[in-house]
């Protein structure tokens, strides 16, 4: 597949050498070797791309470097703007719970104006009955309908118009396609979410998905890496257990094996991984996960370029049974993440104290903050170098 220009070039230079998988400590345990979990070498990179990546992280202070790779849930105008103005989060999250008029009078330029780099404006918009802006854009079929009633074609053109929909909106950054292979009931966590139990016809699918975001200039996401479709319940309820690590890799890591290079940014999962994953950490702080995905060759993809997302990390009983959301994040962000996410804006004061803390002790590096900055800077189009 052909890299949209949301994902530019590699990280520059100074900060290649923090790949996914740093350090640990008592926030983020350390987890057992993923399969061929070796560190891959970077493209070269010219001292005019390493001069831009630097001016453009010298635009932030250490804290505000942190906060670039937060992007929280707010209700409504004054929650955005506050947020923003105070600690420069890096994205906010339109919720089923959000005071739509943000999106729909206008008054989400003056939380863009607030932002000293380009807002990440993210939203769950999968169609069926994952939308939360239907009231807004109008209702479209889940995605098992879509792939039983549409062919590809009709569904990219049908994306087109959405998604340039969504953009009118104020909205930069969608989650979704989801491409989970499941044959599950419609109404389950996944279930109708999913296009298929066919690891084929949910590639297809994304695909013509993910071309359509793209050429609108609204960034996908791909989720619930590694695959959520055959898991033995709900993240949000509980701890999920997937079926065996290479049982994966024919069914649930197919899509994102395909589409890996497609532009689209990743999402991983609240998911316990029999032979990936260590007991008691799923794969969203999980750093033999994020080496996986970032480095492909436990699953036989190519290296990923893009930002890693986690799923929500405040709502979600597969996480906050264990740790709390200061933990959490810390957690995801030293196992490899690039961008936190979590439902709420009341503690991101407190989180980013705990993440200035994890940096002056050491537990994640300087220069693993730096590269992930830059990942979301380049898929947010504020990097182009």
């Amino acid at each position: 597949m052909r890299k949209t220009p949301l994902v530019l070039l590699a990280i520059c230079a100074a900060v290649a050498t923090a790949c996914a998988g740093g350090g640990s400590d008592t926030a983020a345990p350390t987890t057992a070797e993923t399969p061929d979990s070796t560190t891959t070498s970077m493209p070269a990179v010219t001292p005019a791309q390493r001069d831009c990546g630097a001016a453009y992280l010298a635009r932030f202070t250490p804290r505000q470097k942190l906060a670039q790779l937060l992007t929280v849930g707010v209700t409504g105008t004054a929650d955005a703007l506050g947020t923003v103005q105070s600690e420069q989060v890096g994205g906010i999250f339109i919720g089923g719970w959000t005071d739509k008029s943000l999106l729909s009078a206008g008054q989400l330029d003056q939380v863009k104006a607030a932002a000293i780099v380009p807002l990440m404006v993210t939203i769950d918009e999968e169609g069926g009955r994952v939308s939360r802006v239907k009231d807004l854009i109008g209702p479209v079929p889940s995605a098992r309908d879509t792939a039983q009633t549409m062919t590809t074609e009709q569904f990219y053109e049908a994306t087109l118009t959405r998604g340039r929909a969504l953009k009118d909106l104020g909205v930069t950054v969608n989650f979704a396609p989801d491409v989970d292979v499941s044959s599950q009931p419609a109404d389950s966590v996944i279930g109708d979410r999913s296009f298929s139990d066919d690891p084929e016809v949910v590639t297809r699918y994304a695909d013509a998905y993910i071309r359509a975001m793209n050429e609108v200039g609204v960034g996908a996401v791909m989720k619930h890496f590694p695959g959520h479709g055959s898991g033995s319940g709900d993240s949000h309820t509980g701890a999920v257990r997937t079926p065996p690590f290479e049982q994966l890799q024919t069914v649930d890591l197919v899509p994102f094996r395909e589409l890996i290079d497609s532009g689209a940014a990743v999402m991983v999962g609240h998911l316990d991984v029999p032979g990936l994953t260590a007991p008691d950490i799923p794969a969203s702080i999980s750093p033999a996960v994020m080496s996986l995905l970032r480095n492909g060759t436990g699953y036989g993809a190519e290296p990923f370029e893009g930002p890693i997302f986690t799923d929500d990390l405040s709502g979600m009983a597969a996480i906050t049974s264990r740790m709390g959301i200061e933990a959490a994040v810390e957690a995801s962000l030293v196992a490899g993440a690039d961008n936190a996410l979590w439902i709420s804006t009341d503690a991101v004061p407190s989180v980013l104290d705990r993440l200035e803390d994890a940096v002056t002790s050491g537990r994640l590096p300087t220069a693993q903050v730096d590269a992930s900055v830059l990942r979301n800077g380049k898929y947010k189009g504020a990097v182009r170098c």
